[in-house]
């Protein structure tokens, strides 16, 4: 078994996530987070999905792709955050674990991580591209942020496309 991380990252504002501990940062990155802190340690997959379904219910498990390929979210003190989310969802982990005898964590206390991205010019609208609506893509790279190549006129999700062949010029 592998451990597994919970966590709250902020990319298009606060979201809980899990990930595997050797994706630690490349799933926050992936995901144009600019801020994560990992905040639980658990044995497996099954109880990171768990955790993470009990944190939901009181901050988001999503990003709002299009608000974070806006520019940066707004800064956040991450440790203050997730212990706030913590202690608003006390009962319920309580709760979890109760339900779950096998379930055990490990809070932990980690440094929060700020995370940067080469982007030189953020668009005022998301417009999305797509290879499969248009057989060549051509503009100005202006940036990249998680998995998206953002151009002059449109954003591009690349790793949609990881199973495409494609020239680049």
């Amino acid at each position: 078994m592998q451990h597994h991380y919970v966590y709250i990252a902020n990319s298009s504002g606060l979201k809980v996530g899990i990930t595997r501990g050797n994706q630690i940062p490349t799933r926050w990155i992936d995901q144009g987070a600019t801020q994560a802190i990992a905040i639980f340690r658990v044995k497996n997959r099954f109880h990171s999905g768990l955790l993470e379904s009990t944190l939901k219910k009181h901050v988001s498990d999503r990003t709002d792709w299009r608000k974070m390929l806006k520019g940066g979210a707004v800064p956040v003190d991450m440790r203050a955050e997730s212990e706030q989310i913590i202690a608003v969802a006390e009962i319920d982990l309580a709760e979890l674990k109760n339900t779950h005898a096998d379930l055990d964590w490990e809070q932990l206390d980690e440094p929060p991580v700020s995370l940067n991205y080469p982007v030189y010019q953020y668009p005022e609208n998301v417009n999305s591209l797509s290879f499969d609506k248009t057989a060549s893509i051509s503009g100005t790279l202006n940036g990249i942020k998680g998995q998206y190549l953002i151009f002059d006129h449109g954003v591009i999700n690349i790793r949609k496309f990881s199973g495409y062949e494609i020239v680049v010029e």
